[in-house]
Parts: structure tokens; C-alpha cells; sequence
């Protein structure tokens, strides 16, 4: 079997950073650092706030790196105080783009960021959201999750390289809305296929949990704990490219009590070069 570089790897980053939620100036370097150490080519960050003259919640944890920042207000809030999602990468982001999608009428109303992530092997497609969270709300979720497929279809055709979605997206992995994204089940007449990294490639039955009541954060919600943040990539495809390798849990313990967020990091690694088939195997 062919053996594996770092250079022919993706290593795609998500994370809900809860906004600025308990002690973020104790959360804040936390964040920062240990999202450093992952070495990742693009994180998605979500609950990001953007302050108006100043600069976003992503901004500042990319200050003293060599991130590229691309943040994507969802919601207006008021008074120039927004709320939303972020890319932020190492590599040189073009592209970048604030997609709209369906929001109910009364809640506060959700987007997608969009960038083409300068990576090696080619631009990288990625796509950042935050679902709608009201747990009743599992018929927006799926109008939401059609329209962010088709807005892959529209910016990353499969004749490209595989787009990705990284996000928080709200659902447990047996809802409709992320069956939809395995090509479980049909929307409206509609199918798709996107591999969830975590189903793809972790050990059976380990549950992934990414937000957890042994984190003192989520457990004031006292909602049990869930698998709601996730890698999807459109793979593998013609050239293998976009086989999901591996996936795991990460910024999941205190540091002197504190809790980088009162959700988990979720950090997959992709198989970016276009290679051939195995034979023999």
C-alpha cells in the first residue's frame, strides 16, 4: 500500500467556540494554542461574534499566527453585533463567500462561509456552518442541509476536488438531516453523498461525542450527550482523492479547570494527492 505524506494530507478542523460564553479571556489562549498544535490546513469555527470597529471573535484567536481569516456573520443581532461562522487557515483563502440558508421566520437566521483554501494537491472547497438548534426543529435542519448541498453542487462540482463541510450542525447522526448527507435517505425528491469522517473511519461503536456532560460547560444545559459536530468530505472520489483517513476528538480536557468550550473539536485528515488504485490488496 502506498505509503502516506503530511503534504498529501487535509487536515480539516471544526469547532464551536460557545461565543463568548464563560471565561473567555481564560478560554481564549487555550483556543488558540490548541488549535495551533493540531497543525491542521482549515479550521471552521462556529458561535464566532463580530463586534462592529472591531475586530471578530476568529480574528482574535488567529492574533500572533499566520492564519488567514475569512469570518461570516449568520445572524444581526443588533447594534452592529453579529453572530456566525469562520475559516481560518494557513493557506491563502479565495473565493471566500457568505451563503445564505433557510432560516423559520422569528428565529435567528443561519449561513454557510464559503472559501477555496489555497492547500496543497489544489484549492480546497470548504464549507462552515451552524445549523438551526432548537431540537424540534429537525424540518429546518433538513431544508437547511439541502440548501448547503446544493450550494457544494454550485461552487465544488464533482468534476473538482471534494468539497468538505465542517460545522456544528445540531443533529444527532440517525436524523434525517445528517442521513441525507450519508445518502441514507431523500429530501424532497433529492439525494446526495457526502462520507462522514468519523462514521468512516473510527473504531465501532466509539461514540464521538462532542458535546458531553463531563464537560461542566455543556452539562448546564443538561441535554444528554450527542455527536453533533462534524467532518463530511465528497469522497473518495474517481482518484481517490477525498478518502477519509482518520478522525478523532480533540481540545477535550480542562486546563486548570477551564474548558476551551462547552463543545469538542472535531479534526479529520483527508487524502488529498489523486493517486491510483491499490492492486494486489
Amino acid at each position: 500500500m502506498q505509503a502516506l505524506e503530511r503534504s498529501d494530507i487535509w487536515r480539516v478542523v471544526s469547532f464551536n467556540i460557545w461565543n463568548r460564553q464563560g471565561p473567555w479571556a481564560d478560554r481564549l489562549p487555550l483556543i488558540r494554542d490548541q488549535l495551533a498544535a493540531l497543525d491542521a490546513d482549515v479550521i471552521g469555527l462556529q458561535e464566532v461574534l463580530g463586534f462592529p470597529g472591531m475586530p471578530s471573535q476568529a480574528d482574535e484567536i488567529a492574533a500572533g499566527t499566520d492564519w488567514h481569516v475569512y469570518y461570516a456573520p449568520a445572524w444581526h443581532i443588533g447594534g452592529g453585533l453579529t453572530f456566525g461562522n469562520a475559516i481560518l487557515s494557513r493557506h491563502r483563502l479565495g473565493d471566500v463567500a457568505t451563503l445564505p440558508l433557510p432560516s423559520p421566520p422569528g428565529l435567528d437566521t443561519r449561513t454557510a462561509a464559503f472559501a477555496r483554501v489555497e492547500a496543497p494537491h489544489g484549492p480546497l472547497p470548504v464549507f462552515v456552518t451552524h445549523l438551526t438548534f432548537q431540537a424540534h426543529m429537525g424540518h429546518a435542519r433538513c431544508a437547511q442541509v439541502r440548501a448547503l448541498a446544493d450550494h457544494a453542487d454550485a461552487l465544488a462540482p464533482e468534476s473538482g476536488p471534494p468539497a468538505v463541510l465542517l460545522g456544528d450542525f445540531n443533529a444527532n447522526p440517525d436524523a434525517d438531516e445528517m442521513r441525507f448527507l450519508r445518502g441514507l435517505c431523500s429530501l424532497g425528491g433529492d439525494s446526495v453523498y457526502f462520507a462522514d469522517c468519523w462514521d468512516a473511519t473510527a473504531a465501532p461503536g466509539a461514540p464521538g461525542f462532542t458535546y458531553d456532560r463531563a464537560n461542566p460547560y455543556a452539562l448546564r444545559s443538561r441535554e444528554p450527550s450527542r455527536r453533533i459536530d462534524y467532518c463530511y468530505v465528497r469522497g473518495p472520489g474517481r482518484h481517490l482523492r477525498g478518502e477519509p483517513l482518520s478522525c478523532r476528538v480533540a481540545l477535550a480536557e480542562p486546563t486548570a479547570g477551564v474548558w476551551p468550550s462547552d463543545h469538542y473539536a472535531v479534526v479529520a485528515d483527508i487524502y488529498a494527492a489523486p493517486r491510483a488504485h491499490d492492486h494486489g490488496v
